[in-house]
């Protein structure tokens, strides 16, 4: 699959490394800010390569999300043409002070996405957890794989999320709609408070169990 990732700091790098090492053809955007993340995640894989913000999301099937949430609006704005009909993977947070929720907890940061390019189709996944688990997804001797929720109001678009959060290493847990966005944020601050805000290992996440 053709992947873009907008964004190649510690979240975006280690998913565009993962997915690239699954066989995936994967592009990093590059962005006006000359971010030296960038050339940090190109050296960890021969597999990525960079292009262009634009020609790397033009050439893609689906495009990654993974910039600081207050940057979102001037990224996808001028770019809503070239994201017109595809999947974007939305894997951003807004964080407010005191790590609170960024948008007054009034509606998803996904939501506000959505709303900036009504034409594509936003999936909410890859964010509640850290960086960490997008390293390393694997807790070996538990007999089921680490849980990856996510969202959106595309069925055909979750269905194609599902297989790369599967490609990841985690088990993909559909949520429901896009409005389930607010509640995976919430799950993000909860991980972040534990491990950033109290020290917590951040080797920890959730399961799925079924019976």
């Amino acid at each position: 699959m053709k992947l873009a990732f907008i964004g190649a700091g510690r979240v975006g790098g280690a998913l565009a490394v993962r997915l690239a090492e699954a066989g995936h053809s994967v592009v990093l955007a590059e962005t006006k800010d000359g971010s030296s993340s960038l050339a940090q995640t190109l050296a960890r894989s021969s597999k990525l390569r960079a292009a262009p913000i634009r020609d790397a999301v033009s050439g893609a099937e689906v495009v990654f999300l993974a910039t600081p949430f207050a940057a979102n609006e001037g990224i996808v704005v001028p770019l809503a043409d070239a994201l017109a009909g595809k999947i974007l993977v939305d894997c951003t947070n807004p964080v407010g002070a005191g790590l609170s929720h960024g948008l007054e907890s009034k509606r998803s940061g996904s939501e506000a996405v959505q709303a900036l390019v009504p034409k594509t189709r936003v999936v909410k996944a890859f964010s509640i957890y850290g960086f960490e688990n997008f390293e390393d997804p694997a807790y070996p001797g538990y007999g089921v794989k680490a849980a990856m929720l996510f969202c959106g109001d595309d069925a055909a678009a979750k269905t194609t999320v599902a297989t790369l959060i599967a490609d990841v290493g985690f088990e993909p847990v559909d949520v429901g709609a896009l409005v389930q966005a607010l509640h995976l944020e919430h799950m993000t601050l909860l991980w972040v408070r534990m491990v950033r805000g109290r020290g917590a290992s951040p080797n920890i996440v959730w399961g799925a169990l079924r019976r």
